[in-house]
């Protein structure tokens, strides 16, 4: 695995998060997984085309390298068609409900430090209805793994503009045009103090693997935001970004130590301006002076490198995709097991029945 996309180790006092149990067969050493093993028997149900397609693929054939059991990875989502995903997966799973998958992954990870717990959902169900479980799961550092695929509509409800869509998005619910601001999940997910923050496409099916190992490496929260298309009710959508004949000069792929160019060659280059910002140089393949090209670094302590990536579209500049952030921060399942332990060395262990009743009571 490349290490410039792995987090930092950890430092300092704290036992390490409890090992996942590998795949062991005393007699035969390591059990030997594939992407058919991670498959269930349910027929994948999603419209021809879709690009949940493509995704569930790189999910299934990357999931053999973690050498968990499959009875030790959970699959949690919302409400929405990405969030049919663990109905597809050999795995434990659950159809929760709209936009508190955050919040039920948050319970079994902290309860359950042996599983692997993912989160599947998308923009509507992880940022309308969802946005504040989405904001806090990720300043607390639970041990998740987010995958946000975003089209920028409303697919399973028919197309309805969605807290991603555009500015003057022509859609049912918006005939004239919407007038929204939208979201960008990175620029929140920074904000919000994620440590590990990256941005993938789903037709990149080597870019893809490559971040979802890199999810699955960090400790604590992960957040991978997959551009996705829907060919029934925003197709092309991410068109300017796959196409062979565009692409390379509206991708930046973030490269941890490496200067910030795109192009087919390599020939632009981003710079700093004198407000801070990110943008395009003012001449293809100028650097403005050695010390205005921005190098790369995802494990800055301060974000501000980050969240200025994130907004480079906004400012004129190439859409990145990669890893914005990977920084090591305590995850709050840690913590938590830190502070129980800390109870039962000083108090011995708790009594249910007393604090089910409580100190403080009083009748009617």
């Amino acid at each position: 695995m490349s290490e410039s996309l792995l987090s930092p180790p950890l430092t300092g006092p704290g036992p390490r998060r409890v090992p996942l149990p590998l795949i062991t067969n005393p007699s035969e050493g390591p059990v030997k997984q594939s992407a058919k093993d991670f498959r269930s028997a349910e027929e994948v149900r999603w419209c021809p085309g879709c690009g949940d397609y493509a995704i569930l693929a790189a999910v299934q054939g990357f999931l053999p390298e973690l050498g968990l059991r499959r009875e030790n990875i959970v699959f949690v989502s919302g409400i929405g068609c990405s969030s049919r995903f663990p109905y597809y997966m050999n795995t434990y799973g659950m159809h929760s409900i709209h936009g508190r998958a955050p919040a039920i992954a948050t319970g079994l990870s902290v309860s359950r430090p042996d599983l692997s717990v993912w989160v599947i959902t998308g923009d509507g169900d992880a940022l309308s209805i969802g946005g504040n479980h989405l904001i806090h799961a990720l300043r607390r550092n639970v041990n998740l793994k987010i995958l946000l695929f975003n089209n920028r509509i409303y697919g399973l409800t028919k197309g309805q503009y969605s807290p991603t869509s555009e500015p003057g998005k022509i859609t049912k619910s918006t005939p004239m045009g919407s007038l929204d601001t939208p979201f960008n999940p990175v620029s929140l997910a920074v904000g919000a103090g994620a440590g590990f923050v990256a941005r993938t496409v789903d037709s990149d099916r080597k870019h893809l693997t490559s971040v979802l190992r890199a999810a699955a490496e960090y400790e604590g929260t992960a957040l991978v935001e997959i551009y996705q298309n829907c060919n029934i009710f925003n197709d092309g959508a991410f068109e300017v970004l796959k196409n062979p004949a565009t692409r390379d000069d509206h991708l930046l792929r973030l490269e941890q130590g490496q200067p910030l160019r795109y192009g087919s060659d390599g020939e632009h280059t981003i710079v700093r301006d004198a407000a801070g910002s990110l943008r395009p140089a003012a001449e293809a393949g100028a650097t403005e002076g050695s010390d205005a090209e921005v190098i790369h670094d995802a494990h800055a302590a301060d974000p501000a490198l980050a969240f200025a990536l994130s907004r480079l579209p906004e400012n004129g500049g190439p859409t990145p995709i990669g890893v914005f952030r990977s920084v090591a921060r305590p995850s709050y399942d840690r913590q938590v097991a830190e502070q129980l332990e800390q109870a039962v060395q000083a108090s011995g262990p708790g009594d249910l029945d007393a604090l089910l009743a409580g100190r403080d009571h009083w009748t009617v």
